[in-house]
């Protein structure tokens, strides 16, 4: 299994989480029987699969963030572009733009990046 792939209940899961941590995985509980109306044991069944993925932590009954949205998001793009371009950011965004122009801000964007990263700043 794909620790990084998640499915759609998976992710809508995962930002609950985000957006309420730390929380009691009681909480937690009643938050999902109002969000998705789960049972308690469907919360539970799924944030034992995304702590056994090291996303989130459970400890003591209190939900903690072991990988932060951004870090899991740019792990995803990176897996992502492995996976379908060979690793090759170049070829991703080439393949972005033939279907999607950029617009003068998006590619400013990326120049103030490439530039930044070339001088060894952090982005």
């Amino acid at each position: 299994m794909n620790p990084y792939k998640l499915g759609e209940m998976e992710q809508r899961f995962a930002d609950l989480i985000w957006e309420n941590a730390p929380v009691a995985s009681g909480q937690l509980a009643k938050l999902c029987e109002m969000a998705f109306e789960w049972k308690r044991t469907t919360t539970y069944t799924m944030l034992k699969r995304l702590c056994d993925r090291g996303i989130f932590s459970n400890t003591k009954g209190v939900v903690t963030v072991v990988m932060q949205r951004e870090e899991f998001q740019a792990v995803q793009g990176e897996q992502f572009i492995n996976e379908n371009f060979d690793g090759s950011l170049p070829q991703f965004l080439l393949a972005f733009s033939r279907r999607k122009k950029l617009s003068e801000k998006e590619v400013a964007q990326l120049k103030k990046m490439i530039e930044e990263y070339e001088e060894g700043k952090e982005l």
